[in-house]
């Protein structure tokens, strides 16, 4: 029995010393994970901050009091009520983005981080949204979040902590409101698809109106130019008519002796022996001479109106 009692006594020893080195060992290694931080106290008082690795703490000395993450947090804001200034009353929550810069601030700076951010960040966005009128709620949502951001990240820089932005996820005003803003934009597009269908029309007439007189100045342009190319032409003719006139009595004055009044003579007989017979076709009434065969006494009567010092101005001298 006193054998038995001193093997119990003998192993019971060194299964405590074993057990004991292992609660030693695992009381003093720690390993942290990557993007984590602890922060070690010592007999209760803040010593160290242990980054990723593996570390060796003094046993029932050291304890690891506090773990923090270093990676972006994302906290939501939940729903709250604000009112605008004109008091009308929304409906607005929103995200906060932000990372634990140092650990041991975040642990001793204030009991709870994150539940001190979300109420400061609802503060500032009351705040935020009370300087502003509802319609302007809505185009200044940048300028709301860069705000809340600014007196978060004054606020939360002595607990070890960055805010890096804060989103409005959601605006809602009251279904009153709601149904009045629809009703105002309805009537502003109305009112805009009435200007411009009107603006629309007037460029129209403008244009109906540019093009007619477009038109009618082409078109004045265009008779002026025919009139004018017309004249041009009759005259053009006449002096083709006269050339060749002249230069046909010319011919027949040279083939009689250069006589140029009997060549006058024969082109009034041939001028008037064709509008007699034109004259004879186009009516049923003529009036005859009294001698028709005396075209010869006809054709000197004329020679005597054409020859220098005789006929109409010896007339006038009498």
């Amino acid at each position: 029995m006193d054998l038995v009692s001193d093997l119990l006594y003998y192993y019971g020893g060194a299964v405590f010393l074993a057990l004991l080195c292992i609660v030693v060992l695992a009381k003093s290694i720690v390993v942290v994970p990557n993007q984590t931080a602890f922060v070690v106290e010592r007999l209760g008082k803040f010593s160290s901050v242990l980054y990723a690795g593996f570390h060796i703490l003094v046993p029932f000395i050291d304890k690891a009091a506090y773990r923090r993450s270093l990676k972006e947090q994302v906290l939501e804001v939940p729903k709250q009520t604000c009112i605008t200034r004109d008091n009308v009353s929304v409906d607005i929550d929103g995200v906060i983005y932000m990372r634990v810069m140092t650990p041991e601030k975040s642990a001793y700076g204030i009991s709870n981080y994150e539940w001190g951010a979300v109420q400061l960040a609802q503060t500032a966005l009351r705040s935020a949204i009370g300087k502003l009128e509802l319609d302007k709620t809505f185009e200044e949502r940048t300028n709301i979040n860069q705000e809340v951001v600014e007196a978060l990240d004054a606020a939360t820089a002595p607990w070890g902590v960055k805010v890096l932005r804060y989103e409005i996820r959601d605006i809602a005003p009251p279904k009153t409101v709601m149904e009045a803003m629809e009703k105002q934009m309805r009537a502003e597009r109305e009112k805009r698809a009435v200007i411009a269908q009107s603006e629309g029309e007037m460029q129209s007439r403008i244009n109906l109106a540019e093009g007619s007189k477009q038109a009618a100045i082409a078109e004045s342009e265009g008779k002026r130019q025919s009139m004018i190319n017309n004249a041009e032409g009759e005259a053009a003719q006449i002096r083709t008519v006269a050339t060749a006139t002249a230069e046909g009595l010319k011919i027949v004055g040279a083939q009689l002796g250069d006589d140029a009044v009997a060549a006058a003579q024969l082109r009034l007989a041939e001028a008037y022996i064709t509008e007699f017979g034109r004259i004879a076709q186009q009516g049923n009434s003529l009036i005859i001479p009294a001698n028709v065969a005396d075209a010869a006494g006809m054709v000197a009567t004329l020679t005597q109106i054409i020859k220098p010092g005789q006929g109409l101005n010896a007339d006038k001298t009498r």
